[in-house]
């Protein structure tokens, strides 16, 4: 007798074939690597590493959606594990590496496949890193607006999985508002291509939103049509310091009612954020010392007057004592300086170690108090603990890191209590940075019962192996081996 793999390959029983052979009989040459061969970034996002006895089975690098497909219908067949991966910047586990897991990196795939200038689209492979992504929408004179630290590395799909936020947020909305269609490879090797170029497409269901933040649970995003924008021809930012956080509430208004769509970014730093990020810095725009900082940025056509409004918007706040302090960029190295202030989150991560890193979302007329209360939970259980906050303000968004005084360092502890406290404040345990494994425990914070229930069903039913990023988001149970 004989067995089959789907039409693959055709062996007799008496011979032992893995997952690995038939991969490496299929696939074009070069395209998948083992043991050693796997360099070891393919082990973990940018936070969460494999443990060592956490050994996948094989790397596979597609060039197509056809080899995607390949490869995930012979991993159906053998009820192999998938886990697929991005540029692995990710901070939260979701593309780390499972034992005994097949990894699908996108990273050859990396086409630009057309930009559409009247329909104000770019049509792209997954693998393409946001920052080429960026700069082919700037020499069409057009503008893909996410923008985030690893734009250098990130790539579009993993962007398109984890529904990627960052800083433009405020303005653009999130990456599911970037996306009009997607083709998509399910747990058997199904593709499901619906590359839509239309703002308005009303046929029944938008499936694409069943990926768009998925972290590759539900299927494998191959390629997209992200949206583009006019090119911005001025770029105004500003740095100001309030003596209360109310003030930052005042002025969070009266920017919305005086910038309406030109507002782009309204980023908050509490006071000992600030201080880590320019203690280190010479000559900086402000001194620290203040109760709260605001980096606000606009993006518009007309330079001459979008800079006025900018400067009037500050100069009458100035007036009013709702700033008491602050600073317009007037040329592009102020404006990084600037940025760079903002953007020393990523330095921190490293050099306060140990701590506890924490993306979350609160209603925006309540983060402070949020951030009050949560301080005095800290300090209760440990006095010595200290909250290092910033964080998209206007777009809910909140991000912390935590330092306590204590050997071992005692994460987990941490996180179970800002989480906890999170919950009681009615906000989300994740605001841009996904599930992944590190949040997993944690998801009934913010999710329903109900919502938790129609989530596993919904896998159930495109991956009912559960073969595809199994144990990221939520546990719903082993790889089912096949009958």
């Amino acid at each position: 007798m004989t067995t089959e793999c789907k039409g693959f390959i055709s062996v007799s029983e008496s011979t032992v074939i893995s997952v690995v052979d038939v991969l490496r009989a299929t696939l074009p040459e070069k395209s998948i690597r083992v043991g050693t061969d796997i360099e070891p970034r393919h082990l973990g996002d940018w936070v969460v590493k494999a443990g060592p006895d956490e050994t996948p089975l094989a790397l596979t690098l597609p060039r197509s959606t056809d080899e995607v497909s390949t490869i995930l219908k012979i991993c159906h067949t053998y009820r192999t594990p998938v886990v697929p991966q991005g540029g692995l910047t990710g901070l939260t586990g979701g593309a780390t590496a499972s034992h005994g897991a097949v990894l699908v990196s996108l990273e050859r795939m990396r086409a630009i496949e057309e930009i559409d200038p009247i329909a104000s689209t770019m049509t792209v492979q997954a693998g393409v890193p946001l920052q080429t992504v960026q700069e082919a929408a700037d020499a069409a004179d057009l503008l893909y607006p996410l923008d985030i630290g690893g734009r250098g590395s990130c790539q579009i799909g993993g962007n398109i999985s984890t529904n990627a936020g960052g800083n433009r947020v405020l303005r653009y909305g999130m990456t599911r508002d970037l996306v009009l269609g997607l083709e998509v490879v399910l747990a058997d090797g199904t593709v499901i291509t619906s590359l839509n170029k239309m703002l308005k497409n009303n046929a029944a269901y938008d499936l694409k939103h069943l990926f768009i933040g998925g972290e590759g649970t539900l299927g494998i995003v191959t390629r997209a049509v992200l949206r583009l924008f006019p090119k911005p021809r001025s770029i105004n930012t500003a740095l100001c310091a309030f003596r209360h956080f109310d003030d930052v509430y005042t002025f969070l208004r009266r920017a919305r009612a005086h910038l309406a769509h030109t507002l782009t970014a309204f980023e908050v730093m509490w006071p000992a954020f600030y201080a880590y990020a320019v203690a280190s810095r010479g000559k900086v725009p402000i001194q620290p010392g203040h109760a709260a900082y605001v980096l606000i940025e606009t993006m518009g056509t007309d330079p001459e007057r979008d800079t006025n409004h900018l400067s009037d918007l500050v100069e009458t706040a100035l007036a009013d004592k709702v700033v008491v302090d602050g600073v317009i960029a007037k040329s592009i190295a102020e404006t990084r300086a600037i940025w760079t202030i903002r953007d020393a989150s990523g330095e921190l991560v490293r050099t306060l170690q140990p701590l506890a890193n924490f993306d979350v979302s609160i209603e925006t007329g309540r983060i402070d108090a949020f951030v009050t209360a949560c301080c005095e939970r800290l300090r209760n259980m440990w006095p010595s603990a200290e909250a290092i906050c910033f964080g998209h303000l206007a777009d809910s968004n909140l991000h912390m890191f935590v330092k306590a005084d204590a050997t071992p360092f005692p994460e987990h502890a941490i996180e179970e209590l800002v989480y906890t406290c999170v919950r009681d404040w009615g906000g989300s345990i994740s605001a841009e940075h996904g599930i992944g494994l590190i949040k997993r425990p944690y998801l009934s914070y913010s999710r329903t019962p109900q919502e938790l229930a129609l989530m596993k069903l919904v896998k159930s039913a495109l991956d009912p192996h559960g073969i595809l990023n199994p144990g990221k988001v939520f546990e719903i149970g082993p790889v089912k081996p096949p009958v």
